[in-house]
């Protein structure tokens, strides 16, 4: 997450608003009158120290302004970007397994495990564990099952050609709503197999990472130097799309933003792409391989830049760029757009016997989980889906605050598949 000012709002209901803002005048009022006085709400006794408002406080005040800001940005939204995400999902209304439908604010977990529609894919890709629709209500009672959390959504695909695995996993966490969005394709290319994964960490709202995960991935597959140049392809694709969204959300009361790590594996050639803190690992003979490098601002060379460019970098509660944002480079963010880039990094790995696994994930993993770590855990579990599981479920005991997303990929190298292999 790491956008300050703004936070999510804590739900659609006025109720939720004006009991916010009831508190805190409560609270102020009785500053006031008498400033020895303890507060009348249970919740906020014991948080007044050193004449300044508690975290606790302030984050009230925040939520609450945060609501009013939600509702009336919510109508202001621009409806180019609601259009194109409704025309998205009736044109393919069987293509989103994972899927939810547009939402300003969402409440629960958004993603998409597809083939291609539009390509020759439909062969491509073994859907084994469906899990919406019809299937909805054995996900959510295995979720909570396996894992003991409730609204959890999972799943596991596997490669035609037996060649990979792939199980992914989702949860709301200890957030009021849900910002991440995912995405997964297989899909043949001019007869070149290729498969995407894609995971988009919202903030200060969904609607960037909601778009990111209904058009990201199919703008890169359509982009005319795909196959000849992935690397370029890939950053053309990041631009244009933020550009897209740039235009799209153009209320003055929303300025929502996301990062994303999208992982391209083309013949066996694996490329991954990074905007923001979310973060790749691979797994090589046991061994947790970094495929990202976090954009951080205090990161040297991001510091650097984003200063040539005319903004700061400053400390509050975290490394922050102008005091707002805890990431130096974001799709959206368009009040920050001088300095926080949706140009990616990219990385290029071979593809061998020694690779394992691939672990794409928000920094609701990462935060709490190391990578050596994460390795072990995965190469323990029973497929790619129990392990992306069982990561979000380690996560969430460890006090991750945040929404959880992460896809786990398995390497087979000529052996047996299968999901739980």
């Amino acid at each position: 997450m790491g956008y300050d000012p703004w936070p999510t709002p804590l739900g659609h209901h006025g109720s939720d608003t004006l009991m916010s803002f009831f508190m805190l005048w409560s609270y102020l009022h009785l500053r006031i009158q008498d400033p020895a006085a303890r507060s009348p709400l249970p919740e906020a006794q014991n948080h007044w120290t050193g004449g300044r408002f508690s975290r606790k406080l302030l984050g009230m005040a925040r939520a609450a302004a945060s609501n009013l800001r939600g509702l009336v940005g919510i109508a202001a939204v621009d409806r180019r970007v609601v259009s194109a995400s409704v025309q998205g999902r009736c044109a393919a209304p069987q293509a989103s397994p994972g899927g939810r439908g547009f939402r300003a604010v969402a409440s629960g977990s958004g993603g998409r495990t597809t083939p291609d529609s539009s390509s020759s894919s439909s062969s491509a890709l073994r859907q084994l564990q469906p899990r919406r629709g019809a299937a909805s209500a054995r996900q959510s009672r295995r979720g909570v099952g396996r894992t003991g959390l409730r609204g959890l959504l999972s799943g596991g695909f596997e490669s035609e050609d037996g060649k990979l695995s792939c199980g992914y996993s989702s949860f709301k966490g200890r957030r009021p709503t849900m910002e991440d969005r995912y995405d997964i394709k297989f899909s043949k290319i001019e007869g070149q197999t290729v498969s995407l994964f894609g995971v988009f960490d919202g903030h200060g709202g969904p609607l960037a990472a909601e778009y990111l995960k209904e058009h990201l991935l199919d703008n890169l597959m359509k982009h005319p130097q795909f196959l000849k140049d992935t690397k370029l392809a890939i950053s053309a694709t990041f631009l244009e799309t933020d550009a897209v969204i740039l235009q799209s959300v153009s209320s003055p009361y929303r300025d929502d933003g996301s990062t994303a790590i999208v992982a391209v594996l083309v013949g066996d050639h694996l490329y991954v792409a990074n905007v923001g803190d979310s973060r790749a690992i691979v797994s090589k003979g046991g061994k947790a391989i970094p495929l990202s490098d976090d954009h951080k601002p205090n990161r040297r060379d991001e510091r650097k830049r984003i200063e040539n460019a005319g903004g700061t970098v400053s400390w509050d509660d975290t490394w922050r760029v102008d005091g707002v944002l805890a990431m130096s480079r974001a799709f959206g963010n368009r009040q920050l757009k001088n300095y926080v880039l949706a140009e990616p990094d990219i990385q290029e790995e071979k593809v061998n016997s020694d690779l394992e696994y691939l672990v794409l994930a928000t920094d609701g993993l990462w935060d709490v989980v190391q990578n050596e770590e994460i390795t072990s855990i995965v190469r323990a579990e029973d497929g790619p889906e129990a392990a992306a599981m069982k990561l979000t479920e380690i996560a969430h005991r460890w006090h991750s605050s945040d929404n959880i997303t992460c896809i786990v990929v398995r390497f087979h190298h000529g052996k047996p598949s299968g999901i739980n292999t």
